[in-house]
């Protein structure tokens, strides 16, 4: 094929070469960023609505990348169930809402029919637990907002610098039948950098008695567990036979491309926090 013949596209990955895919990463991380970052500052009924909006977007991708028989109802009854589980989890009640996924993604079991009848409610408390972990977190009075702010650091710094650690180190894949492009160097680069932000987030904030050390520790395995829900629903997909969760978000697939890593971190987060009897859940992060 001649020069003048090229697809323009092709041209441009050429030229782009290995960060073809940057500019609209970039535009669709900063408009989520923004999002987010918003609804964190502003609290209450905006932070919920924010994540319960996030819940139904993962809730209906994961029902569409599965399949199986009443979909649309099962996303229906599955999005009353995270509304609730919202009501409670946002004034804290944890357990009430998981009492209520429990519930409902029982009948979801029964609704998807032979094949999908633990795929089904799978998704229910996928998404569920997305929705529960973090309001359940923001609720606490003394480290609720800083809770998510450090989430927000240990995740989108070892996404961020897992993407650039990657493509600028290269070496062997993580887990090439899973996730072609994930390499180990990618993925330590971003596990470390992931903790040192969560830590840097800490120390900026003025307002934690967090020993570093623990906390960096912390942040490891919460920065682990984002590159390990980025590989679960990759094999999800793979599973399904599904590239993208869906087209919602330029550049980025669906809303499961997203927050795959979020959803593992922010459930470690709130289930350490329960487990270290601080005060409230937030505290049992960072008081050491």
């Amino acid at each position: 094929m001649s020069e003048s013949s090229e697809p323009p596209a092709a041209k441009a990955g050429a030229r782009g070469g290995q960060f073809s895919d940057l500019g609209p990463r970039i535009g669709s991380a900063a408009a989520l960023i923004a999002t987010a970052v918003v609804a964190l500052y502003v609290g209450g009924d905006a932070f919920a609505l924010f994540w319960l909006l996030a819940g139904f977007a993962v809730s209906w991708e994961w029902q569409s990348i599965v399949g199986g028989k009443m979909a649309l109802a099962r996303f229906a009854l599955g999005g009353a169930s995270l509304a609730g589980a919202t009501a409670f989890a946002a004034h804290g009640g944890g357990p009430a809402a998981l009492a209520s996924l429990v519930f409902f993604s029982a009948i979801l079991a029964i609704l998807a029919g032979p094949g999908r009848r633990l795929w089904a409610p799978a998704g229910l408390l996928y998404a569920g637990s997305l929705i529960v972990s973090t309001n359940v977190l923001r609720h606490s009075s003394d480290y609720g907002a800083l809770s998510i702010a450090w989430l927000f650091a240990v995740v989108w710094g070892t996404d961020v610098m897992a993407y650039f650690g990657g493509r600028l180190i290269g070496g062997p894949k993580l887990w090439p039948r899973v996730s072609p492009g994930k390499t180990w160097s990618g993925t330590l680069v971003g596990v470390a950098s992931g903790a040192l932000a969560g830590v840097g987030v800490v120390y900026l904030s003025r307002w934690s008695a967090a020993a570093t050390l623990p906390l960096f520790f912390v942040g490891i395995v919460a920065a682990a567990l984002a590159q390990a829900g980025d590989l679960f629903e990759s094999w999800i997909k793979r599973r399904f036979g599904v590239k993208d969760s869906s087209r919602l978000i330029p550049g980025h697939g669906g809303v499961m491309d997203r927050v795959d890593g979020f959803i593992f971190a922010s459930a470690f987060a709130a289930m350490l926090g329960g487990l270290r009897g601080q005060e409230s859940l937030a505290a049992g992060i960072f008081i050491w």
